[in-house]
């Protein structure tokens, strides 16, 4: 028997299960038959279905967060793109939490503080556009984030495929400086 809190447990096994199958089969009875407990185990950590979603993508925000303060030094520009091209890699390696992370339908009201993660990570797109145009940073900032989630969701869906863009580097770089000059 593993020495593991059955919560810590109960998460892992989510995450697990997200990235080998995604969000549609992640469903309370696949995580408890993975960690090998009845379906009413969870309730003493989890009182929903949805709160154990909401720790699981807590993981996922925890990850995206260490990649978005990875992305470098520089200039405002070279750290948006840095970031930019971290986010699109964690949509493509995680594409099952990428798609958690943003169906508010499950997560709000969930628990877990969520917002308490997440907003800081924009707010990182934010104090860099300010570097370069701190009037107007916040409505540019959004106007950068959508272009870049909207990158990550074409590719997940292989749309860009269809356009020949699978490198999306220089993509990144062009959405970056229109959405800074």
């Amino acid at each position: 028997m593993t020495s593991t809190p059955l919560r810590d447990r109960l998460v892992q096994a989510g995450v697990d299960l997200l990235g080998e199958e995604g969000l549609g089969n992640l469903t309370l009875r696949a995580i408890t038959r993975r960690t090998g407990v009845s379906h009413g185990a969870p309730r003493r950590y989890f009182p929903t279905h949805n709160a154990l979603l909401a720790a699981i993508a807590a993981t996922g925000l925890a990850d995206l967060a260490g990649r978005l303060k990875s992305a470098g030094d520089g200039q405002a520009e070279d750290q948006l793109i840095g970031a930019a091209l971290r986010y699109l890699e964690f949509a493509a390696e995680r594409p099952g939490m990428f798609e958690l992370l943003f169906r508010h339908d499950l997560l709000a009201g969930a628990g877990g503080n969520l917002r308490a993660t997440s907003l800081p990570l924009f707010q990182t797109f934010i104090d860099l556009v300010a570097q370069v145009h701190p009037a107007d940073a916040h409505n540019r900032a959004i106007a950068l984030w959508t272009n870049i989630h909207g990158l990550a969701t074409l590719r997940a869906t292989n749309a860009l495929e269809l356009l020949g863009s699978t490198d999306l580097t220089p993509i990144v770089h062009h959405v970056v400086h229109i959405h800074l000059s």
